[in-house]
């Protein structure tokens, strides 16, 4: 029997069928009202980009009954763990001090549960000590030093999470960020470029079951001022999650998004019908129209870009940016903006919706 058919959908039919067999040939018989049933759920991850591991990973752990929660945090700690991921935890880029802090949120759909932390120093994988705020205490956010007692408290090691590599890209910036300073500037032809001073990664989970989790961890803005936290570990704005429409997420400028809590809005634009891709647009036009003049080119065009990524509960997923190509000095590089999926059966790239386009050969 179909969930969606009651069971008094059922004695109806029946009672109905039993008077059509007493009343004899005299009654033509009318087709049965259509039941619209909801499509089932899938095993599906969707993920910013440098998730490609991540989604695969989720994916895998899923076919493996691992809850979705569980799930997404394994995904995003695989860039977490990763030195070469500027954007995230360890090896992450640091602030204008040379300090790296990082941010996380998460939220788990089946309790309707959440965590986050801020300004996090000295811990690798602040997705983890999230969830152990939700896990374990009555609060949902806990942000610098008291963060990192938290975490310490439950055995997380503290360590060191300037690498060779982000370090010298401070120097690099710090010694170029103005001529009349007291840093000796360093030749063009050595700088070392960073492609993208900000970066994140948002992973949205939901199970065949119809169960949804997100979660969201980042480094934040490079060279930012220390204390600086962005959306990723606000609930809402970073990530969101609702265990009976879907989850959404975000990467980008973190301040344009904070001020239109853009994973809540997009997750109520999936509960009013959208498809994620949809929604995400949906949501980056509400950004465009609340950014600061400051902010807009002669085009009334935001100069930042940022992208939303959505799944919903049947395992439709999508994203959106923006910029149709991601902004660099080097015209090779701005390639068009991708997304990481996991569709029930492989991980792979998606090319994102986007509001405009961004031509590679003039970077406009």
């Amino acid at each position: 029997m179909s969930d969606s058919l009651t069971r008094r959908d059922f004695l109806g039919a029946a009672s109905g069928l039993a008077a059509g067999a007493v009343l004899g040939p005299a009654i033509t018989a009318k087709a049965a009202p259509a039941v619209h049933v909801r499509p089932a759920a899938r095993n599906a991850a969707v993920a910013s980009a440098n998730g490609l591991r991540a989604v695969q990973k989720v994916g895998e752990l899923l076919q493996q009954g691992v809850d979705t929660l569980d799930a997404a945090i394994e995904g995003v700690k695989i860039q977490e763990l990763d030195p070469d991921d500027t954007s995230v935890g360890y090896g992450g880029l640091p602030n204008e001090h040379g300090v790296v802090q990082l941010d996380a949120s998460c939220m788990h759909g089946p309790s309707r549960r959440a965590g986050a932390v801020g300004a996090l120093e000295g811990i690798k994988t602040p997705s983890v000590v999230a969830k152990y705020v939700l896990l374990y205490t009555d609060h949902i956010m806990l942000v610098g030093e008291g963060a990192k007692r938290f975490a310490l408290s439950y055995g997380f090691k503290e360590e060191d999470l300037l690498t060779d590599r982000a370090r010298e890209r401070w120097l690099h910036w710090r010694a170029n960020r103005g001529p009349d300073d007291d840093w000796i500037d360093v030749p063009r032809e050595e700088q070392m470029v960073v492609e993208e001073r900000h970066g994140t990664i948002n992973c949205n989970v939901v199970n065949a079951n119809g169960d949804i989790s997100s979660v969201t961890t980042t480094s934040g803005l490079a060279w930012k001022i220390p204390g600086r936290v962005g959306d990723s570990p606000l609930i809402g704005a970073g990530q969101y999650t609702d265990n009976d429409v879907g989850a959404a997420g975000s990467t980008g400028r973190g301040e344009a998004n904070i001020k239109v809590c853009g994973a809540f809005l997009t997750v109520e634009f999936m509960r009013r019908g959208m498809s994620p891709t949809d929604a995400a647009l949906e949501t980056l036009r509400r950004v465009v129209a609340t950014t600061e003049p400051r902010l807009k080119d002669e085009q009334g065009r935001p100069r930042f870009d940022l992208n939303f990524y959505a799944v919903n509960k049947r395992g439709e997923f999508g994203g959106a940016a923006i910029w149709s190509h991601r902004e660099s000095d080097d015209p090779v590089e701005r390639t068009i903006r991708q997304y990481a999926a996991f569709n029930g059966e492989t991980a792979q790239l998606y090319d994102s919706a986007y509001l405009y386009e961004r031509y590679p050969e003039s970077g406009q």
